[in-house]
């Protein structure tokens, strides 16, 4: 396999294995930048180690003399390069130990070491100080660069969000990393989507990664910096910008696909953001740069609380209030397209998924919990303590089929019947499965159909399915999802307990499937 060849399917599915990159391994030697299709990863990387100690130009025609392997004469006034014998004599009837030492090296080298040496992400604070968080500090990113992949990740972090001067000094006193830089570390190590393993990141784990840590409390949309009449900056949509325009002097220039990845407000940020990251690199003439969203547990819905409280935080405040005033405090910006769907002070509607969506021109894959708990939390049902009541059981229900409703027309999805919050940077993320599908090869499957749309190739994939939703009715009967703990004892709790724990009437539900309760509880418990 060519290099060529072998760089090209990194930059279409991911799939290949990095032999080498950019860094320097232990002996400091510099990494090639080779990519090699999974099964031949241990049987390349063996080779290269043979090449290492058989000198350029002297690899085509050794005999051998005694105990010692030496060039032939043409090679030894030919050959371009110091050559030297080696020396087999101390192995001399113990070859098969000897190979099988040379074969774990190699198998320790897999996909080559100096790739696990370091994992860690970097960070960078903007050149550019006038871009802050909210209390004046720069902004920034963390990057692990992948040298000779051009599919670049960059995703946004998520934190809930501050809509008045006194919600945004209680967050700052008590989670001020969301809105300072100050105390960030040198470095951080990520996980699941943005892991450099490919046992727990299959498809992504070679692309160059960068982490923007959230510290604008605006859900990415802000554009207004600190002032005199303000004591906070509100900038999360020109941070973005501003950490694009910087790595396009780290390698972005020469990209392929850039996948804009968020969960929770970076989910929502991602429907916020990604068309105008894309216009952005249009306008500085970087058209061939493929961008992408990837929006995790941030397509929220402004459905009517199951009881209603008084504004008077983010976590009892209706989504739909707690917006309007965000929007206002942050001088928060939306998506031209989208923008013009609404009224003048309405704008606030194109801050939930199933508004802003239709307005996309980007590609999006949307990850979303059928119940998610920062939904049922802003919907003030609370699942611990006492059982809940009929109500609130059928008010949970109702949100999975509103949600499943809203996600039916959008192209690629992944919604599994499960309550939880986030996924994608979870180290579980691989186990989920939706209708025997797990989430990393749905993602793969759509990235195949986006380039199969442009190749102009109208055949349908065949077995690579990217929509996928859960169709059963309650928390938890997906058999793959994360599991639930009790929150006072802290155990893990089965699905019959947990959906016991709610209130579950196992005989009115068997009565509505249609089966036996026995019947019943024997299939939730599998």
């Amino acid at each position: 396999m060519t290099g060529r060849r072998a760089q090209r399917r990194d930059d279409d599915d991911g799939e290949c294995r990095r032999c080498s990159g950019s860094r320097r391994g232990r002996a400091g030697a510099p990494r090639t930048g080779w990519h090699v299709v999974p099964g031949m990863a241990g049987g390349i990387c063996m080779t290269l180690l043979l090449l290492l100690v058989i000198p350029a130009g002297s690899r085509k025609s050794w005999r051998r003399r005694g105990q010692q392997l030496i060039p032939n004469s043409r090679e030894r006034t030919e050959g371009g390069g110091e050559s030297f014998p080696l020396d087999f004599t101390a192995v001399e009837g113990n070859m098969d130990n000897f190979m099988t030492q040379i074969k774990n090296l190699a198998q320790s080298l897999y996909p080559c070491s100096a790739q696990r040496l370091d994992e860690e992400m970097k960070l960078h604070l903007l050149s550019n100080h006038s871009i802050t968080c909210n209390d004046g500090s720069p902004a920034g990113y963390y990057l692990k660069e992948s040298k000779g992949s051009r599919r670049w990740l960059v995703f946004l972090e998520g934190g809930w969000y501050c809509i008045s001067r006194e919600n945004c000094d209680l967050r700052y006193d008590t989670m001020r990393r969301l809105m300072s830089s100050k105390g960030w570390p040198a470095t951080k190590k990520a996980s699941g989507i943005l892991s450099t393993q490919p046992e727990e990141n299959p498809h992504w784990w070679n692309a160059n990664m960068v982490f923007i840590p959230y510290c604008s409390s605006d859900v990415w949309s802000g554009a207004s910096p600190k002032s005199e009449k303000s004591d906070y900056a509100f900038m999360g949509s020109l941070i973005i910008q501003e950490v694009v325009k910087e790595l396009l002097g780290k390698g972005l220039d020469t990209a392929k696909v850039l996948l804009l990845a968020g969960s929770s407000a970076g989910g929502t940020g991602v429907l916020l953001n990604v068309d105008m990251v894309a216009e952005q690199l249009e306008e500085l003439g970087y058209t061939g740069i493929q961008v992408r969203g990837l929006s995790d547990s941030g397509w929220f819905l402004d459905n009517q609380q199951y009881s209603r409280t008084d504004c008077t935080d983010i976590i009892t405040c209706a989504p739909t209030e707690a917006i309007q005033r965000g929007i206002r405090y942050w001088n928060g910006v939306v998506p031209e397209r989208c923008r013009q769907q609404f009224k003048e002070g309405e704008e606030w509607n194109c801050f939930f998924g199933y508004k802003i969506y239709p307005t996309l021109r980007s590609p999006v894959f949307v990850v979303q919990w059928l119940f998610d708990e920062a939904q049922l939390t802003v919907d003030n049902v609370h699942l611990s303590g006492q059982p809940v009541q009929e109500n609130q059981w059928n008010y949970i229900q109702n949100l999975g089929r509103e949600l499943r409703n809203t996600l039916k027309d959008v192209g690629a999805s992944f919604a599994p019947a499960c309550l939880s919050h986030e996924v994608i940077t979870r180290t579980h993320w691989t186990e989920v499965q939706v209708r025997g599908t797990s989430l990393p090869r749905a993602l793969h499957c759509w990235d195949r159909s986006l380039q199969e749309t442009n190749k102009n190739s109208k055949t349908p994939l065949k077995g690579c399915p990217f929509h996928l939703m859960d169709s059963c009715p309650w928390p938890q009967c997906n058999p793959t999802c994360p599991s639930i703990r009790d929150h006072f004892t802290g155990q893990e709790m089965s699905v019959v307990q947990f959906l016991m724990h709610l209130g579950f009437d196992v005989q009115k539900m068997a009565s509505q499937q249609g089966m036996e309760p026995s019947k019943l509880l024997g299939v939730l418990s599998s």
